[in-house]
């Protein structure tokens, strides 16, 4: 016997929370780790392409302390910010 997707969420209504929990977690989980492998493969791709970039001076890196100044800046007026409304 086969029961279609309505068939199954409603026998699965009538089980008990924490075993339609667990049935509703590894349902989850067998689909994720579906996904993950094209999460990966895509992620993958996107590197590369990314790395093939710099590589070929299409675009250009920004210095780790520059990055880091940059933050700082930010991080400051958005303090300043606060300060300044909560007067």
């Amino acid at each position: 016997m086969s029961l279609s997707a309505s068939e199954l969420y409603e026998v699965g209504l009538s089980l008990p929370p924490s075993v339609r929990k667990d049935i509703a977690l590894r349902l989850l989980e067998s689909i994720e780790v579906a996904d993950q492998d094209s999460v990966d493969k895509d992620w993958a791709t996107e590197i590369g392409s990314r790395v093939d970039d710099i590589l070929s001076g299409k675009v250009e890196t920004i210095p780790h302390d520059e990055v880091m100044a940059r933050l700082a800046e930010r991080r400051a007026a958005r303090h300043a910010a606060r300060q300044q409304a909560s007067r």
